[in-house]
């Protein structure tokens, strides 16, 4: 803290405000008057970034208390900005020069590592066009301190024409803001307000009648908010949630205290894509609220905590739908879901993928980053949730081809026909789908051989590998296609394939390149199999050295 003229208190508790000069840097006003052993009158912020000097605590006197121990500071007021309006930050990207600072970053480095300026052909034209803001149909003013929509009539006149508006990380709280906005921007349909901390009383709701897009990513909001937004929000087609630590989906409570007709989520008749991650949901039953969204065509649930995934029968729908009859027609759980992405969970148990296959139209999966998912975890390869996956197209981003879905499957099979022994009902539940591919590909028992000494396998026959050198120090060697065994280890291969490529001295380890992974998969069992591994006819192993 550093003394200062006294200064006029021209801030208000709650208010959002950024650091003079750097819009970035944005916090919330939590006090505002005088500070024992230091004159004047200091504003008490508690900044976003966390990036403070203590909790709100001076000389063991509290004044206010922050996020965090070290989110808080006191600042002079004329080192604080209260921001502009949405007017003058469009005038400001749009009608202003290109500061020096923008231009020193229009340069690329040339061979020698020096910088060389970009001329941009047209960029006055470009200029010119930008500049006359009623020809404006998309606009970002992100990170540019806009507090209020200021003059209404200002905004409709000047920028009659906008339908994309981007508002990330700026100082707007009130929801009869965004209110304002929206009204006097007829033909908007897309808009952004991310990372502006938005108040939890949704007074002024706003009229959101037109837009169909709508990006909400760490505002603060709960699902709560979220029910009573959806009254504004008939036409939504898009509604993005990330980063806004919401684990329940909590329905509205009558306030006549009646029964609820449903648990589920009703309304957003037209939302087509659901984004919630980043957030805090861990039980799938929290989901399956979700599951009457009738036109809901993509999920996006990753980097949350879900452990398990699984799809409601008749009888958790009835729960669920608490007995409630529609006088329209039944509709299936999840009955348009194509896309639904579940990365960077915890879910573990092979059930949660299975139960994928019920899902009546889903078609695109990630399932990356899940201990199931996850080799080094314990988890399965690519190849066996590509099989168990029956209706699959995309998975973890990769497309599955027709080729990759039949040698997976294929390799499936052939996997847990080398490992199961037991009756037919153990079978069907930890392989639900052996049978049926197994007759699909019309894959045969292996039969007994009796020898002399007693009875055997018949060999099911030589595996086609290719052999493929990756080291940084074995240099380089010709790729090497051999027949092997597929009772070969992968001890015994490492032995092989240090007489193949004449290797000596280096310590070896493999990797499985498979179709569709963009990440070839550890062999790290030396007693393991290739049959055991589930390696095909005509696969590729890397071989690389022990780092």
């Amino acid at each position: 803290m550093q003394e200062s003229s006294e200064s006029k208190p021209d801030f208000r508790i709650g208010q959002r405000v950024h650091s003079s000069g750097d819009p970035r840097r944005i916090g919330t006003v939590r006090y505002v008057g005088p500070v024992q052993g230091y004159s004047g009158t200091w504003v008490g912020v508690d900044w976003d970034n966390g990036e403070g000097k203590h909790d709100g605590t001076i000389n063991g006197v509290q004044y206010f208390q922050a996020r965090s121990e070290q989110s808080g500071s006191f600042v002079r007021s004329q080192n604080l900005s209260s921001g502009i309006s949405l007017l003058q930050a469009l005038q400001l990207r749009y009608r202003g020069d290109t500061t020096k600072e923008e231009e020193d970053e229009m340069y690329v480095l040339s061979a020698s590592n020096k910088r060389v300026n970009v001329q941009l052909v047209g960029k006055e034209k470009i200029q010119d066009k930008l500049s006359r803001l009623e020809e404006l149909t998309s606009a970002s003013v992100s990170y540019l301190g806009v507090s209020s929509p200021g003059v209404p009539c200002d905004i409709s006149t000047n920028v009659p024409n906008l339908k994309e508006l981007d508002l990330t990380g700026n100082l707007i709280s009130e929801w009869k803001d965004v209110s304002t906005i929206c009204e006097q921007l007829a033909d908007l349909f897309a808009l952004n307000l991310s990372y502006n901390l938005m108040a939890h009383d949704m007074v002024g709701l706003p009229h959101l009648k037109r837009i169909r897009i709508l990006v909400l990513n760490n505002i603060g909001i709960n699902w709560t908010q979220v029910e009573i937004l959806k009254q504004s929000l008939p036409e939504i087609e898009e509604l993005h949630l990330m980063g806004n630590k919401i684990s329940t989906i909590e329905l509205l409570v009558c306030l006549l205290f009646q029964p609820a007709s449903s648990f589920a989520v009703q309304g957003f008749d037209y939302l087509r894509l659901l984004n919630l991650e980043d957030n805090c949901i861990a039980d799938w039953n929290e989901i399956l609220k979700l599951s009457q969204l009738r036109s809901l065509e993509q999920l996006h649930l990753s980097n949350n905590s879900l452990i398990r995934v699984f799809y409601p029968d008749d009888g958790m729908m009835h729960e669920l739908l608490n007995g409630y009859d529609s006088c329209e027609e039944s509709h299936k759980p999840f009955q348009n879901l194509r896309c639904l992405l579940l990365g960077g969970n915890n879910i573990e148990d092979l059930a949660s993928i299975d139960s994928l296959n019920s899902f009546p139209q889903l078609v695109d999966i990630r399932l990356s980053e899940n201990p199931v998912a996850d080799p080094g975890q314990g988890g399965i390869p690519r190849f066996v949730l590509v099989a168990r996956l029956a209706k699959v197209e995309m998975l973890n981003g990769s497309e599955v081809s027709s080729r990759e879905r039949k040698e997976s499957e294929i390799r499936y099979v052939r996997l847990v026909m080398s490992k199961m022994q037991g009756n037919s009902k153990e079978l069907q539940w930890l392989h639900p789908r052996f049978a049926e591919l197994k007759g699909f590909h019309g894959i045969e028992d292996e039969k007994p051989l009796v020898g002399a000494a007693g009875p055997q396998k018949m060999a099911s026959g030589l595996l086609s590998i290719t052999l493929k050198c990756v080291g940084a120090s074995i240099g380089e060697k010709p790729s090497l296609t051999k027949k092997l065994p597929g009772a070969t280890t992968v001890g015994k291969l490492k032995i092989l394939c240090e007489s193949f490529f004449k290797l000596k001295s280096i310590k070896l380890k493999l990797f499985l390149q498979e179709e569709g992974s963009p990440l070839p998969m550890l062999l790290e069992d030396e007693m393991a199999t290739l049959t055991d591994l589930g390696i095909g006819n005509e696969s590729t192993i890397l071989v690389d050295e022990e780092s």
